[in-house]
């Protein structure tokens, strides 16, 4: 006669089985997910060694913005970002020949090339990796590693020799050897999540950087949020030079929540005082955070000398603002972060 399971026996072999899977799906996420948080450490270098590759061409690195100062655009888009101007640099030569570095991108989107999926761009923890739609139809991708504009202040249209404060800004043409804080102690870039919620074209907030994250939840003025994922555009146009598009800077921490309260729901903003290229008269102020979707608190960054780290979220404040200056004298300790 044969043996079989009896109905209890079967019951607590699936239970052990259960325990088994659930004691093993945490070791295969967390395998996971350090593979992926490798793979964008590796991004930001490769990303950083393509700006190198500019520099060593043009001697200086590439501006995030260009247009004659204090121009008013006419369009609603213009200059190319930094992304734009090195794709040869990165194995996107092809791309790079079919435009017109001169003519605004959205002027360019039968090209195909505003729509592309830069894998470089791309960080493999993004969970909302695809294309941003315009009517119905595929209009630009996003991407998810920020230029570093500095600590506040973008540009000024009224006043050229006050720039920003970092590397990248309107115009910029920054030299290696400006950057007298050190390649190894000032950032490239930094992480940035795509389909962020923003706000811009509000009153002018002044020259001095606001502490608090609060700061920002009276300002009135254009808002780039909603319900949909694409009523939230920050970081949604790869091509695009503006800080709320192609840049970050280091008002606040990384992974800092910036809350602002609209139609009975509270946001996760950046913060653009007014478009680059769209007023004269006033310049541009900007609070755009670092943001990660890799687990465990900290961003993946990448430094001027090539290198690429992770940064925690507990980085004291002043000293990633240190991080985002090329000339501010500032002495940061090498356990600073």
């Amino acid at each position: 006669m044969r043996k079989a399971f009896t109905l209890i026996e079967l019951l607590v072999v699936i239970a052990i089985m259960g325990i088994l899977l659930a004691l093993l799906l945490p070791a295969v996420q967390s395998v996971r997910e350090a593979a992926r948080r490798t793979a964008c450490l590796n991004n930001a270098r490769q990303i950083v060694l393509s700006a190198q590759g500019y520099s060593a061409v043009f001697r200086r690195l590439p501006p995030s913005f260009e247009i004659e100062h204090g121009e008013i655009l006419t369009g609603n888009n213009g200059s190319w970002s930094i992304h734009g101007r090195l794709l040869p640099f990165c194995e996107q030569a092809n791309a790079y020949t079919q435009v017109d570095l001169d003519i605004a991108w959205d002027d360019q989107i039968d090209t195909g090339v505003p729509t592309l999926r830069v894998p470089l761009y791309q960080c493999p923890s993004e969970v909302n990796s695809t294309v941003r739609t315009k009517n119905g139809s595929p209009w630009v991708y996003p991407q998810n590693y920020g230029f570093n504009f500095g600590s506040w202040l973008v540009y000024d249209p009224q006043n050229a020799a006050n720039r920003g404060d970092g590397p990248f800004y309107v115009n910029s043409r920054v030299r290696p050897s400006e950057v007298k804080d050190g390649l190894s102690n000032t950032l490239c870039l930094a992480e940035v999540k795509t389909f962020t919620s923003y706000i811009r074209n509000t009153e002018d907030p002044g020259p001095t950087a606001p502490d608090s994250p609060s700061a920002f939840a009276d300002f009135m003025g254009q808002a780039k949020l909603g319900n949909l994922l694409n009523q939230n555009t920050g970081h949604t146009e790869w091509c695009d030079g503006r800080v709320h598009h192609s840049g970050f800077t280091t008002v606040y921490p990384p992974n800092t929540f910036v809350p602002y309260e609209f139609e009975g729901r509270t946001y996760d903003i950046d913060f653009n005082s007014v478009q680059e290229g769209k007023k004269d008269d006033q310049a541009t102020y900007a609070a755009i955070t670092s943001r990660s979707n890799h687990a465990g608190g900290s961003v993946t960054t990448g430094f001027l000398d090539g290198s690429s780290r992770t940064i925690s979220d507990s980085i004291a404040p002043q000293i990633w603002r240190d991080l985002g200056t090329i000339a501010g004298g500032e002495i940061i300790p090498n356990d600073a972060f």
